[in-house]
């Protein structure tokens, strides 16, 4: 093998290509000027070595001539405007509502979301808010169209179409955050299938405009007189009721003739008593009745009350598609008229109930604007102006009501203030879910506020007045705001008494100081007292309930509760009426072991140490439960946890506590 040294190697290596190329040239430099030849025109000059040449070209095909700003090194354009950018064309709102439906299945059944039932829902949400948003005709048509695919009703176009709640949920995907808190409050309220957000703190700094007195004024002292006042709640007046229809009816509201039971459909098998039953609304003659027998039981026939207390629902619980605004209309004349009528001369101090609006259960907030703002203005301005024509609300104040939902204030000529809430503001009505990170979009706080404050500055006491109870169970109004923050702030040096219905039973509920962190005698502030029904609906007895107040202080001395037996109703003949009777003093039936001073109220405190000899003896909270049904035969008993929960349902003067501190699934006796 012959070894060479490097240099040699390369030699061979450049012959041996030489000889490769066979006569090719094996390097080739380029000249330095640019081949001008190439093209006949140019926009700068091709032999200059500081530019790149720009040559004209022109297309053979289109027979234009690129412009120089085309492929200008200095001047590079940007965003053509001239090319087309195609987009799909503007969909008609059938189409969406199509597509909106296609999106929403596919959500449903998308692998991608796991287990996630909330994301599924808060993303099936935000189709809809566009939906809402872009072809809000089309609205109701989803709703019922998704009604329909998830089977979540056998009456999708009665419940959810056109001339239902349809536009409803529409508004309200227009507006709420369907992708935040308030998606999430929906998906968990009405769907399941979130769990139920944190309730937010409340946020007080700037609301109040002057701190709570330190120390507080001293309280007023008793006069010794008695006022007597009628609280009378939940009427629901069925001007449909047909004497001998099914009572015990297995679909919608007994005692119409729709009605029927599905073992039974052409024969009765419960004809309706024409004064009611336990699964039918109020008719006429229940009606009449009960207002017949108040006067008597009460001793006021001579004189009359001094003044009534009414806590809302007039109407009878019909479907949403047998509503209308005339049916409110006609509600509110009758019951209003029969109350002036049979009552007597005494103010009847009124509130608006969920099922006192067409649609029920609704109430929309001012702030939407425009008209959606003022969709139920029909209802506040009749309401009012009834209220008015009665002589039970000062023409001062029927402005003012109209502009603020049906709420008022009346100061009374003894000094009283009477502050009447529209709680649909309050509860889970579906316009609540908009905006509800917001914990007084409808400005009812505001307002309550701002009149207990101007008491305060007077140095008068307040009775407030609503439907749907703050507390209790916690079922039955929103979670936010947390607390009734007037409450603690205004107590109990402001407020005297607070008074709701709703619920159909006798309640109490207790406020205490700092949202019912510590609950004891000292720190029980204001009471609640919730009004006995006069429908027996459902499985209670029918009941109304008289207060008997000082006449300087304004608190409670003692209540005694009347009630009818709805269970003798089908005894009676065309003869004989119901039957009313005291059903029981509550002084009386709760006070025994209580070391108590006649001279002293049913307050708070008094309540508070009711409570506690509940949890020592069972048997005072199983009386307390009997009462709650208004001792229908049909009232479940209350043992074991059922006694624990009670106790502490009566010291929830919240929903937020109730719903954190009790045990659930006792909150109600039908």
């Amino acid at each position: 093998m012959l070894f060479l040294p490097a240099p040699w190697l390369c030699a061979v290596v450049l012959a041996f290509a030489v000889t490769v190329a066979s006569g090719q040239e094996s390097v080739f430099t380029a000249p330095g000027a640019f081949p001008t030849s190439l093209y006949s025109k140019y926009y700068n000059n091709p032999t200059a070595t500081f530019d790149q040449p720009q040559p004209v070209i022109s297309d053979p095909v289109t027979h234009e001539v690129f412009p120089y700003p085309l492929t200008d090194p200095n001047n590079i354009p940007q965003n053509d405007t001239t090319d087309p950018h195609p987009l799909p064309p503007v969909a008609g709102s059938s189409v969406l509502l199509e597509q909106a439906i296609a999106q929403i299945k596919s959500i449903s059944v998308n692998p991608i979301f796991g287990t996630n039932q909330c994301a599924r829902c808060q993303a099936s949400l935000e189709v809809a808010k566009f939906l809402a948003l872009s072809a809000p005709s089309q609205g109701p048509n989803l709703t019922v169209a998704l009604c329909e695919y998830f089977d979540h009703s056998s009456s999708c176009e009665t419940n959810y179409g056109s001339f239902a709640l349809g536009p409803i949920f529409t508004q309200v995907m227009s507006f709420a955050d369907v992708g935040g808190y308030d998606g999430q409050l929906i998906c968990s309220q009405f769907l399941g299938l979130c769990p139920y957000p944190e309730t937010l703190p409340l946020n007080l700094t700037g609301w109040f405009a002057k701190p709570k007195p330190k120390p507080l004024p001293p309280p007023k002292q008793p006069s010794g007189e008695r006022l007597k006042v009628l609280h009378v709640s939940d009427l629901h007046i069925d001007p449909r009721f047909a004497n001998g229809a099914e009572a015990n009816c297995t679909t919608g509201l007994c005692c119409r003739e729709n009605a029927y039971n599905k073992y039974s459909p052409q024969t009765p098998l419960l004809p309706a008593p024409r004064f009611g039953y336990f699964s039918c609304d109020s008719p006429y003659s229940l009606i009449t009745a009960t207002l017949e027998a108040i006067p008597p039981l009460a001793g006021t026939e001579k004189t009359g009350f001094d003044f009534a207390l009414y806590t809302g629902d007039l109407l009878a619980h019909d479907p949403i598609n047998q509503l209308s605004r005339a049916y409110v209309e006609y509600s509110e004349v009758v019951l209003y008229d029969l109350l002036k009528r049979m009552l007597g001369p005494g103010p009847v101090y009124a509130t608006l109930g969920n099922h006192d609006s067409y649609p029920s259960d609704l109430a929309a907030s001012y702030s939407l604007g425009g008209e959606l703002g003022q969709q139920f203005g029909w209802l506040y301005d009749h309401v009012t102006a009834l209220w008015n024509y009665e002589g039970w609300l000062p023409e001062d104040s029927v402005e003012f009501s109209r502009a603020h939902y049906a709420a008022y204030m009346v100061k009374r000529a003894d000094g009283l203030r009477i502050i009447s809430l529209n709680t649909n503001l309050c509860r889970s009505n579906y316009f609540n879910y908009i905006n509800a990170s917001h914990l007084d979009t409808s400005g009812m706080m505001r307002f309550l506020t701002d009149e207990l404050q101007d008491a305060e500055d007077a140095g008068d006491r307040v009775w407030i007045i609503g439907h749907v109870v703050s507390g209790w169970d916690g079922s039955n109004s929103l979670l936010n705001p947390t607390n009734l923050c007037n409450v603690d702030r205004f107590s109990p040096h402001v407020i005297a008494n607070i008074f709701w219905g709703h619920t159909h039973e006798d309640q109490i509920s207790i406020f205490y100081t700092n949202n019912g962190t510590v609950m004891n005698t000292t720190t029980a502030q204001t009471l609640s007292w919730i009004g006995p029904s006069v429908t027996p609906l459902t499985n209670l007895n029918t009941g109304f309930r008289v207060y008997e107040i000082d006449s300087a202080t304004f608190e409670v001395f003692d209540a005694y509760t009347y009630k009818a037996a709805v269970n003798t109703f089908g005894t009676l003949d065309s003869e004989n009426g119901p039957t009313f009777e005291l059903e029981y003093s509550t002084r009386e039936t709760y006070g025994g072991n209580i070391p108590w001073s006649d001279n002293n109220p049913l307050n708070a405190t008094w309540w508070q140490l009711v409570t506690e000899q509940m949890a020592v003896n069972s048997t005072l909270a199983e009386i307390f439960n009997t009462y709650q049904g208004k001792s229908s035969i049909l009232t479940p008993a209350c043992t074991g946890e059922c006694v624990t929960a009670k106790i502490c349902y009566i010291r929830s003067g919240s929903a937020s506590i109730g719903q954190q501190n009790c045990p659930s699934g006792y909150g109600s006796v039908q």
